[in-house]
């Protein structure tokens, strides 16, 4: 039906998003999410303890954007000349995606030893910086006289052999979930070659093909933050596996909580979409540096990860109800979780302004995007690792890498 379709598509927003997640954290405060109870007496000091962060990090208060350029190495990774912007954004957008679609979690023990710089990484920062560096060799290129691109014919062809080289995997530095990054990788090649339209209007189909589609729809040279999400969460729908799909419509980061109520078919469902928001944020930077501004920043939400919502819960914001179920392993669809996500989102906003206040900035030269930066991510590291001695989340996970 015509009615359901439109409700379900409606879920793919970061207005839907933001709206779901303030709707859930109203009903925690009266008492109706089932395991949760809030304290907003305690905000202020997740405001004092993210300012302190900023200020440490980032003195001047010139703070980038909360995105995957921040972990590759120095931030430059290699691209093509700057007097062909068109190429050069493509190329942004190819490396920048697979870095993210590659960034679940690696595990405690794996290492990346990089030959380029002499460095060793490790989790997030490790795989960025392997994936940069296959990205240079020209490992997702289909022409070897172009190494610094990724086609989908290459992707959909990729095996789990060629990223267990790339990422330097062997039997005593393992990675975690090899086989289903590999396969990851060949469901974007896959749908990179079935919608030309997305990926191939000015190239070759490759994921970098959406640079072209923003491109277009900027106007006048101007393009709202959430178009890209939106444009995100419609290419990349398909790829993602044993999430919900509604009438033919693939949901993506979107689960069930019976708190949320509607009367149509998105009833119970709450989009939180942090991958895709956080590739979002990855892809400002590349349009900006081809000349397209992209505004409304805050058009998109905080992210519904670990390190924000885990600083939530270790401040005492977001309690639960029952103080066993930290210590219980969780699903990411148990409603707990969801419910912790959504509510993640909606307190993001609520310290956004006290965060401002305390660092004597404006909403428009402080967007959502430069507090997590700054910001809410490195200090739900830093009190992770304060109250847990493997410095992980405050809850024990089961995911498939690609909601945290």
């Amino acid at each position: 039906m015509q009615g359901n379709s439109e409700a379900l598509r409606g879920l793919l927003s970061a207005a839907a998003v933001r709206e779901r997640a303030h709707e859930m954290l109203e009903l925690a405060m009266e008492g109706r999410v089932d395991g949760w109870r809030v304290d907003l007496s305690r905000l202020g000091a997740a405001a004092e303890l993210t300012a302190e962060v900023t200020r440490q990090s980032y003195p001047d208060l010139d703070i980038p954007f909360h995105a995957r350029w921040r972990h590759f190495l120095a931030g430059e990774p290699q691209l093509p000349p700057q007097d062909d912007s068109a190429k050069r954004g493509r190329a942004a957008f190819d490396l920048v995606i697979l870095s993210v679609l590659l960034d679940a979690g690696a595990g405690p023990t794996w290492r990346y030893q990089d030959e380029g710089s002499g460095m060793t990484f490790s989790r997030s920062e490790g795989l960025a910086v392997a994936s940069q560096r296959m990205f240079e060799a020209g490992a997702f290129s289909a022409d070897p006289s172009s190494p610094l691109r990724a086609d989908g014919a290459a992707l959909a062809e990729l095996r789990p052999e060629t990223l267990a080289a790339g990422f330097e995997v062997e039997e005593n530095n393992p990675l975690l979930g090899l086989d289903g990054r590999a396969a990851l990788l060949r469901r974007l090649g896959g749908q990179v070659l079935a919608r030309p339209d997305l990926f191939a209007s000015a190239d070759a189909p490759r994921p970098g093909g959406l640079y072209d589609v923003l491109v277009a729809r900027s106007l006048g040279g101007r393009l709202p933050a959430s178009a890209i999400l939106e444009l995100l969460l419609e290419a990349l729908g398909p790829i993602w596996a044993d999430r919900l799909v509604i009438d033919g419509i693939p949901l993506g980061d979107c689960w069930r909580h019976p708190a949320i109520r509607r009367g149509d078919a998105s009833d119970g469902l709450v989009p939180l979409h942090k991958l895709s928001q956080w590739l979002a944020y990855s892809l400002i930077e590349p349009l900006q540096d081809a000349g397209v501004e992209v505004v409304q920043i805050d058009g998109l939400t905080g992210l519904a990860e670990y390190r924000n919502g885990g600083l939530l819960v270790d401040l005492g914001i977001l309690q639960l109800t029952d103080p066993d179920a930290a210590a219980r392993t969780h699903h990411v669809s148990d409603p707990l979780i969801v419910a912790w996500r959504s509510m993640t989102v909606a307190l993001l906003d609520r310290l956004a302004p006290l965060v401002r206040e305390l660092l004597g900035v404006s909403d428009e030269g402080f967007p959502l995007a430069r507090m997590l930066e700054g910001g809410t991510w490195a200090a739900g590291r830093r009190i992770a690792r304060e109250r847990r001695a493997d410095g992980g989340p405050p809850f024990t996970i089961i995911s498939d890498g690609t909601v945290f």
